[in-house]
């Protein structure tokens, strides 16, 4: 089964499929229409510390939900779902390098853990499927490609990285249709950072993203960049907590709000 074969799934039941082991791949295209986020997770002394650095990077890090220390329900996106299992993959982080990459993280957690969800892009691909724009990772049923830029975020106590984006190859008419697409849905990285030249951002090869997977560019399609919430992955490898749990990029928790709930009309 592809991601884009439970497009019309329930969140709960995708979750109650991710918990049991059901589903263990990327989730772009699964339950269409409603929101997908992003997920960090860091002890209570340097949780504020990330939500400084969140307002003031909204692009790449706007907070959807936190949880209170030690909790474990996102009460505002999906009240009754489990952080620790709901995710189809993770990352485990000490001091800055990767240790684990588990299906659920129940026997990491700990009393002083607190919870953002992040707005992600998945978000709004369904606004751009539905305005008759491509998203090629969902047709190739593969991850975004993800890529690291040169653009430092503003600091925050401890906290410091540089900008991440998607990318999405758009034919260059339909341009300005996905810019005012997604720029309705601000509170999930809204209109692009960056279109055309990615050496211009720092990136120097599109076909071979630090996270996700290469997409194909057709002749007159154009590379987009929106910011990506895995600038707090950025941040972690950057800063180096001593402790932090990240969904695998590509890997989203699903909510059960609807995506309109993030749109400005």
């Amino acid at each position: 089964m592809k991601a884009c074969d439970y497009a019309g799934v329930s969140p709960k039941k995708v979750r109650q499929m991710i918990r049991e082991g059901k589903w263990t791949l990327p989730t772009p295209g699964m339950c269409k229409g409603y929101v997908q986020a992003n997920f960090l997770v860091l002890p209570k002394e340097i949780a504020y510390d990330f939500l400084v650095f969140a307002q003031r990077n909204p692009k790449s890090c706007p907070i959807l939900d936190i949880t209170e220390p030690g909790g474990k329900e996102p009460k505002i996106l999906a009240p009754g779902a489990d952080v620790t299992t709901d995710i189809p993959r993770y990352k485990v982080w000490v001091n800055g390098e990767c240790i684990d990459e588990p299906t659920d993280v129940r026997k990491y957690w700990r009393d002083d853990l607190v919870s953002f969800l992040l707005g992600c892009s998945f978000t709004f691909e369904a606004a751009l499927l539905d305005s008759d724009i491509p998203v090629r990772h969902i047709e190739m049923n593969r991850n975004v490609p993800i890529f690291l830029t040169n653009i430092p975020c503003v600091p925050a106590g401890r906290l410091h990285g540089n900008l991440v984006v998607t990318m999405r190859p758009i034919p260059a008419d339909l341009v300005p249709r996905a810019v005012l697409c997604t720029g309705r849905y601000p509170a999930v990285h809204g209109a692009p950072v960056h279109i055309g030249d990615p050496s211009q951002i720092g990136i120097t090869n599109i076909n071979n993203p630090e996270m996700g997977d290469s997409v194909d560019i057709n002749p007159c399609e154009i590379p987009v960049f929106w910011a990506c919430g895995c600038t707090s992955h950025a941040a972690v490898m950057a800063s180096k907590p001593s402790f932090s749990i990240t969904h695998s990029p590509g890997y989203m928790f699903i909510g059960d709000l609807k995506d309109s709930a993030f749109a400005v009309f």
